[in-house]
């Protein structure tokens, strides 16, 4: 019989994404920006997407910079043509896409009862639809090629309904990315396909810092560090290690996961 552990590669080559192809959308700013520096980090072209072009660049001279291969592309991720055409432009530059993280998303804090009908259109088309969207782009690269790694940025509001402020829209969202996720994870894990989410807590970026400078957002803080063990938010570098490793032959037997990285915050 053989041994799966002395034949395997040593364990941090596995983490490496040499000759692999990753595009992480929302790549300008936040999460996304510090994403696509792990994934370039471990070895892996970048194509940096953004609905703002001059974001994008930015990040991809930055990637540059460290000796990477980097592409900017301008993408609205709720409009199927320009999805479409992100990957198209991605696989003239590089051949293929293997890696897909779909992280392009927006918040917004406002009570249901006061909530128009276009604002929940918007994050739904955003958060939600935009990532089907990629996923479904993306997947159609990796199917006929038998192997291929998505992974989508959903939050802890996928699990559970934040407090104090007010923001049903965004957590039906993050609960939809989490369920399409299982669902795709699923659907395509015999055609070589895996699909899984992170699911961060409270995390510094600008799109968190312009709610927390809202009349509302000084007071919920406090609140927040209470009900978090580790009582402090999340940098973006606390997220990398999870797109790598979902991104490597490392996690090859997980689809359909939800990674939760929240300070504990889930845990009480």
């Amino acid at each position: 019989m053989s041994d799966p552990v002395l034949q395997a590669k040593p364990i941090l080559e596995r983490f490496r994404l040499d000759d692999r192809v990753a595009v992480v959308t929302g790549g300008g700013q936040g999460i996304g920006r510090a994403f696509a520096h792990a994934l370039a980090e471990a070895g892996a072209a970048v194509a940096v997407a953004d609905l703002h072009a001059q974001n994008a660049q930015r990040v991809a001279d930055e990637l540059t910079a460290k000796g990477a291969q980097a592409l900017a592309v301008q993408v609205d991720v709720t409009q199927p043509d320009s999805v479409e055409a992100m990957v198209a432009t991605i696989v003239k530059q590089w051949g293929k896409v293997t890696i897909g993280v779909n992280n392009a998303g927006i918040g917004q804090w406002i009570a249901a009862e006061d909530m128009p009908a276009a604002d929940w259109d918007r994050m739904m088309a955003v958060n939600l639809k935009g990532v089907f969207l990629c996923c479904q782009a993306e997947a159609k690269m990796m199917l006929p090629t038998g192997y291929g790694k998505i992974i989508n940025t959903a939050s802890m509001s996928a699990t559970i309904s934040n407090t104090p402020q007010n923001q049903a829209h965004y957590n039906a969202s993050k609960a939809g990315v989490l369920h399409l996720t299982r669902s795709l994870g699923a659907e395509w894990a015999a055609r070589g396909v895996r699909v899984n989410c992170i699911s961060p807590g409270y995390t510094r970026t600008a799109l968190v810092q312009d709610l927390l400078d809202t009349p509302q957002g000084q007071t919920v803080l406090p609140v927040w560090m209470s009900m978090t063990p580790m009582q402090r938010m999340a940098e973006v570098t606390d997220l990398q290690g999870a797109v790598v490793f979902l991104a490597a032959a490392v996690s090859d037997f997980m689809t359909g996961s939800d990674l939760i990285i929240d300070g504990g915050y889930c845990a009480w």
